[in-house]
């Protein structure tokens, strides 16, 4: 059972510093999983091993993180999905003029 404890000011501020830093270095880590897959991207300009279907469904959920980011007011949910948005976004754009590229020269 849990004990109900009176909490002061400055244990409750620094809770939430806590917490923020956590978040920061959260999306600090899961936004820069994906610079290593743009930069790659960019200097192979081959996005053959990259699934559509994934990344739209990836960028949808990202889009409605930093939506949620927004309406809490979470500064590190908002910077970290909007990061990661960009970077995502960038592939995503690749792949699918890639994709369309490839669709144009099967039909000639």
């Amino acid at each position: 059972m849990l004990k109900s404890t009176i909490k002061s000011p400055q244990l409750e501020q620094l809770q939430m510093i806590s917490a923020a830093l956590i978040g920061y270095i959260a999306g600090a880590c899961t936004t820069g999983a994906f610079v290593p897959q743009v930069i790659h991207t960019l200097r192979t300009k081959d996005t053959s091993a990259i699934s559509l279907g994934m990344y739209l469904i990836f960028v949808s959920g990202v889009i409605l993180w930093l939506l949620y980011g927004i309406l809490l007011e979470e500064l590190p949910l908002i910077v970290a999905n909007l990061v990661t948005l960009m970077l995502s976004s960038a592939i995503l754009v690749f792949k699918i003029r890639d994709t369309l590229v490839a669709r144009r020269a099967r039909r000639t």
